[in-house]
């Protein structure tokens, strides 16, 4: 099914997060369990998607990794608070948000090798 694009982005504490019917903590048409809160910032494009599959609806080039000596950039987005961790404080947290200690899926665990080195 072709997604409508007039649902491919909302704005999400302050920020305009893309994806395939995002709701109001990220949660997308991919990824939709209580606790699929978060937005991650691509590096080639420097938007914030729900996931890689809403990247590849929404876009015409291919995701490029974050780098390992990147890790500091502020690039995943609490769907829950608004916090804006940096690569390294979200793969640290252990499925937990920093600051508001909503409950992230620890299954994106095996996904991160999509986003980051």
């Amino acid at each position: 099914m072709i997604p409508d694009k007039s649902k491919m982005s909302r704005p999400i504490h302050g920020e305009t997060v893309y994806g395939v019917d995002v709701d109001g903590e990220t949660r997308c048409r991919h990824w939709n369990s209580a606790s699929d809160i978060i937005a991650i910032r691509f590096k080639c494009c420097g938007r914030w998607y729900s996931c890689i599959d809403c990247h590849a609806a929404e876009t015409t080039h291919a995701a490029t990794v974050w780098g390992r000596d990147e890790r500091e950039t502020k690039a995943v987005l609490c769907g829950a608070c608004g916090d804006q961790m940096s690569i390294s404080e979200y793969l640290a947290c252990d499925s937990v948000c920093p600051k508001c200690s909503s409950k992230f899926n620890s299954g994106c665990s095996k996904h991160y090798h999509l986003y980051f080195e």
